[in-house]
């Protein structure tokens, strides 16, 4: 458990440091990260679909 603890903070702490050391990199990334993210939402529900489709 203090493991993970340990880790939160750590990403915490890291994510703070980038956030003011370069603001507009970590929203750029933060930007990319959520485009992808609805990218593949997207393609796991075209999916779903298809083989739901299939099956009939």
């Amino acid at each position: 458990m203090k493991a993970k603890k340990l880790i939160l903070v750590l990403v915490v702490v890291f994510l703070g440091f980038w956030m003011f050391t370069d603001p507009s990199g970590l929203a750029e990334a933060a930007k990319s990260g959520a485009g992808q993210a609805w990218e593949l939402t997207t393609e796991l529900f075209r999916a779903l679909i298809n083989f739901f489709g299939a099956l009939r």
